[in-house]
């Protein structure tokens, strides 16, 4: 990986190191700094021990002991003592993990017993829905949670992958392993042919908007993940239907942190990381391609080299994240939360990097005692992303001729053909993006009287981004224009998402009876703008593109093409929820969206839901059950879809005019006998029909479910069944009768639905505290059947192959009364007596055509599922995160594309797969078949991190630091499959017609295996 990266790597650990060092220098001149002020003006204390047990009397060890009102605190040692000085009239607060906290009068005393009885109150336990908060008994949806403590740890860029095998029914699939790649995310199934897959994301109560923001990394990297305290995921009808549009793929609710009352906290967190590619692909060394290309009978152009080029392109990627934040609430009334970020992620690939600068700023203020309160939420970002070429770049280090040296005299080696060494190409070119994003909202509300709430909700999201992809100019290739004369696009997008929100909120409770209603509106607008130019024909004085003057010419014009496009979202919506005697539940929700991407006769469209719950371990029948809980819900609810291009609902038009002397369909001339362009006038022509009556896509969903618990709440789960039925399929479509002025319309396909059912299971136990080990163990698992019904199409191609002679084939598609994802393609037989492939004939009419093209399998899991377990033994702990999938097919569209018999007789390298049939003909088409489908099902350690919590007093920091932690964390450890590419989560095909692709591979960017080292301190 060469001398500088190694020398870099020494660096970055020296560097790590070193600031360890100064932070706890600093902390222990801190900590007798503050002993001697202590000291100094000290009031009179009395010094108080004491145990602290659990509800069977064994030792809690690590239970917190805080002098209430005051940041004074310790923690229980291993046998569950402490000792702690304290004011003779303080109180003190014991808290621990799984148990109610208690409050304790000294009064004098030198001696304390305290015994902890179990938090059965997680069943209190506030989780996020639309426009509120819910006790957890009290939900009727299926809802998802995960706490900060939960969330996978390691280089994250993106908080989804914060999720990643933690809820049921929610799949997670990164599109490649470059630094914050996009994901797909799949709750519950894939419900639409053009929006894709993304739920819709809410952050601190602000819709955010799914559109691209310029860069080419995922949208959601803009957030820092240490800023995240809860992500909850609403998968039922019952839980989105409030949110009404956008909700059919189901909502994510990411909710930042926030100051506590009764502390103030600073934690500084500081990581380094160190990445490497996790699963190179087996192609022929220089020696045992030298053997197979003679073998195979091919012209061997050997140039006496010795060169590994995923090597040579690939590298050891450092990352580093520094995280500082600072929260705390200095009286009842006011509280807040402050951060500032940095990461730096480098790619496996060269040249392939991702940097954040993050600030955050949350507070709280109350008023009018405590009627009036004001929740401000400020997030800034800078975002750099460079990228390589990676297409490129990853089919090189692929089949480039390994005896090629990989330098020569010192620099890259030229190429016979004139093309590009890939070495070069990484000096040459860059895509360079900078993002700079700021959400800010601030939400005031009052309570008008007892149990009336009015609130206001204002925000604004701001995104501008200018990306530059170039090439330097390179004069010894030939073969490339855009590399030889050099290149530039220049693209600067900005986008602009502001949200205005009333809700007016009334609780109203006796003795056995709880109402809540909730009534509001919605106003969002969405501006997205676009500029683009893109100019060729560069001086080769060294000097960036971007920064060279430049003039269109005749040879090399420039273009410029630009965009606005400007949607409106206007909404009214209402929630009803009643409780009976805290058993009987039930919610009722309504939305009226109306949308400026459909017609004047669609405008809204209305979504209801409705849900019952009845918790039978409040009966008096199940007071002697072993049930600790035990609820039943059910829901029924609709949801909307209006993620579609804008304006399509409008009829747009364009000029045109004969471009030579020849004739025109589009224009006449104004002389019949005119043969010259002055004769032709230009014509107004359409390009897009109106269509008025465009309606709303709909996702209906039924899910009945179980909440349970056993053994004082150490066993915990859920289990779901769903049924999802998606209608009004929006599709740009071909028309019926070909005298039509525009070749596609947009329309709603009449009787096509999309199915999706499942059930769900999540269960996690926790064992009983115990003085020295305690482990937690929880796991989840989704069975999911999906098929698409009464298609008027036979195939709806989803997933297209690309390259010479098979551009535009079909991979996979949406095929009436098939799953979705289906892979549509000829089933391989084998190698003729010919030397070309052999199909299955499987109409028997004696021919392969089109029409014996069959259904192969899908690109969608039958199965996903997660295993997460945490131990603790004494100061140490550890915690495994497993996930995995099944019932899915992967197209390797790179062994298509680059290891055939062909391949090799060209001298290309390629893998053992090119001469698995010695008969093969050089001759033999590539052609899309089984021969390239492989199975996807995987077992994954998606990450292990070992901790060790210092007890700062033992080390002299008692009172300079709270806590002391490092950690080791490994990502990517492990993958058990059958797949031959870089890593079965992959998507990188080609979609087609807007349509979005799943299960195809090619020209990945590799996945990594990283090692991270993380320090965190907390005063």
């Amino acid at each position: 990986m060469g001398n500088f990266t190694i020398r870099q790597t020494r660096k970055m650990l020296r560097l790590h190191l070193v600031c360890s060092l100064i932070f706890l220098s600093w902390g222990f001149a801190a900590s007798q700094a503050y002993a001697l002020s202590v000291d100094s003006n000290r009031e009179i204390l009395a010094v108080i021990t004491g145990t602290v047990q659990d509800e069977t009397g064994a030792p809690l060890p690590g239970a917190a002991i805080l002098v209430k009102g005051t940041t004074n605190g310790t923690i229980t040692d291993l046998d569950g003592n402490f000792s702690i000085d304290v004011p003779a009239d303080a109180v003190l607060v014991i808290s621990y993990l799984g148990y109610t906290a208690q409050e304790v009068s000294v009064n004098g005393r030198s001696s304390l017993s305290i015994q902890l009885e179990p938090d059965a109150r997680q069943l209190d336990e506030l989780v996020v829905v639309g426009y509120g908060t819910q006790k957890r008994s009290d939900v009727t949806g299926a809802i998802g949670s995960v706490k900060n403590e939960n969330f996978n740890r390691g280089v994250i860029t993106n908080p989804v992958d914060l999720l990643q095998g933690k809820i049921a029914g929610v799949n997670i699939t990164s599109t490649s392993g470059e630094p914050g790649a996009n994901q797909n995310v799949i709750i519950r199934g894939i419900g639409s042919l053009r929006s894709g897959t993304q739920p819709l994301y809410v952050l601190d109560g602000f819709l955010l908007d799914n559109s691209d923001t310029g860069i080419a990394s995922n949208p959601l990297n803009f957030l820092n993940p240490n800023d995240i305290e809860s992500i909850d995921v609403l998968k039922d009808a019952s839980a989105t239907a409030l949110y009404g549009s956008r909700a059919s793929n189901g909502v994510i609710v990411i909710t930042t942190k926030k100051g506590k009352a009764g502390t103030s906290r600073v934690n500084v967190s500081e990581s380094t990381a160190w990445s490497a590619m996790a699963n190179p692909i087996d192609v022929f060394s220089a020696d045992e391609f030298r053997r197979q290309v003679v073998a195979v009978g091919g012209a061997l152009e050997d140039f006496g080299g010795n060169t590994n080029w995923q090597d040579e392109l690939t590298q050891v990627g450092l990352s580093q994240d520094f995280s500082l934040s600072m929260s705390g609430a200095n009286t009842e009334k006011f509280s807040y939360f402050a951060s500032l970020g940095y990461q730096n992620q480098e790619g496996i690939l060269k040249n392939s990097e991702l940097k954040r600068y993050s600030g955050k700023l949350n507070m709280n203020q109350k008023a009018f005692e405590g009627r009036l309160i004001v929740d401000y939420n400020l997030t800034a970002s800078f975002t750099e992303n460079l990228r390589p070429a990676i297409g490129s770049i990853t089919s090189d280090m692929l089949y480039l001729n390994p005896t090629i040296p990989a330098f020569t005299n010192g620099q890259p080696t030229l190429l016979n053909t004139n093309a590009l060494n890939p070495i070069k190409r990484n000096e040459l070119y860059s895509d360079d993006a900078a993002n700079n994003r700021i959400l800010g909202t601030i939400s005031p509300s009052f309570e008008i009287l007892d149990g009336l709430t009015y609130k206001l909700n204002l925000g604004v999201d701001y995104s501008n981004t200018s990306r530059y992809i170039q090439y330097k100019p390179y004069t010894e290739v030939v073969n490339e224009s855009n590399v030889s004369n050099g290149s530039l696009d220049e693209l600067i997008s900005a986008n602009t998402n502001s949200l205005v929100e009333n809700t007016l909120t009334y609780n109203w409770n006796n003795y056995k009876n709880n109402f809540t209603v909730l009534v509001g509106h919605s106003y969002q607008t969405f501006l997205d703008e676009f500029r683009g130019t893109s100019a060729r024909g560069f001086a080769a004085n060294n000097i960036e593109p971007r920064y060279q003057d430049h003039n269109s010419t005749t040879e090399f014009p420039t273009t410029v093409n630009s965009a606005a496009t400007r949607n409106e979202l206007q909404s009214y919506f209402g929630r009803l929820n009643y409780i009976y005697d805290e058993k009987y539940l039930f919610t009722a929700t309504f939305r009226a969206d109306g949308s400026s991407k459909f017609g004047a006769n669609n405008k809204y469209g209305y979504f209801p839901s409705f849900a019952l719950g009845w918790n039978l371990s409040k009966e008096g029948f199940m007071a002697n059950s072993f049930f600790n809980n035990l609820k039943l819900r059910t829901s029924w609810g609709q949801t909307g879809n209006q993620e579609i291009p804008s304006k399509i609902t409008k009829a747009s038009f364009s000029e045109d005019r004969l471009a030579n002397g020849a004739g025109s369909l589009n224009t006449y001339p104004i002389d019949t006998d005119g043969n010259t362009l002055d004769s032709y006038p230009y014509g107004i022509v359409f390009t897009r029909l109106a269509n008025p009556n465009l309606q709303w896509e709909v996702s209906t969903q039924f899910d009945v479910g179980i909440d349970f618990a056993f053994f004082d709440y150490r066993l915990t789960g859920t289990l779901d069944y769903f049924n999802k039925v998606s209608s009004n399929i929006l599709l740009e479509v071909v028309p019926a009768d070909p005298v039509q002025p525009t070749s596609t319309f947009w329309d709603n396909i009449d009787n096509m639905k999309i199915f999706n059912s499942g059930i769900e299971l999540a269960l996690n136990y926790s064992s009983k505290p115990q003085s020295t080990f305690s482990y937690e163990i929880g796991g989840n698992v989704t069975f999911i059947s999906n098929e698409v019904r009464d298609s008027p199409y036979s195939v709806l191609t989803t997933g297209a192959a690309q390259g010479a002679g098979q551009t535009g084939a079909t991979i996979n598609g949406y095929i009436n009364n098939q799953p979705i994802g289906a892979f549509y393609m000829l089933q391989f037989d084998g190698i003729g007596e010919d030397g070309l492939n052999r199909f299955v004939d499987i109409n028997g009419d004696g021919e392969i055509l089109d029409n014996d093209r069959s259904v192969v399998g899908s690109a969608i899991p039958k199965v996903i599922y997660g295993i997460n377990t945490n131990m603790r033994y004494k100061n140490f702990d550890l915690g495994l995160n497993f996930n995995g999938g099944a019932g899915n097919k992967i197209y390797n569209h790179t062994t298509m594309s680059l290891f055939t018999k062909a391949q090799l007789s060209r001298s290309n390298n390629t893998t053992a797969f090119a001469v698995q049939f010695p008969e093969e003909s050089f001759n033999n088409a590539n052609t899309v078949s089984t021969r390239f489908l492989e199975n996807g099902a995987f077992f994954r350690l998606n990450n292990a991190t070992l901790g060790y919590n210092v007890n700062p007093g033992q080390i002299g920091m008692g009172n300079a630091f709270e806590t002391i932690r490092v950690a080791v964390t490994g990502q990517n450890l492990f993958v058990i499959t059958d797949y031959s590419g870089f890593d079965p989560e992959v998507n990188t095909g080609a979609t087609s017609a807007g349509i979005q692709t799943f299960g195809i591979d090619r020209f990945t960017y590799p996945r990594a295996r990283t090692f991270m080292v993380n320090l965190n301190l907390t005063f």
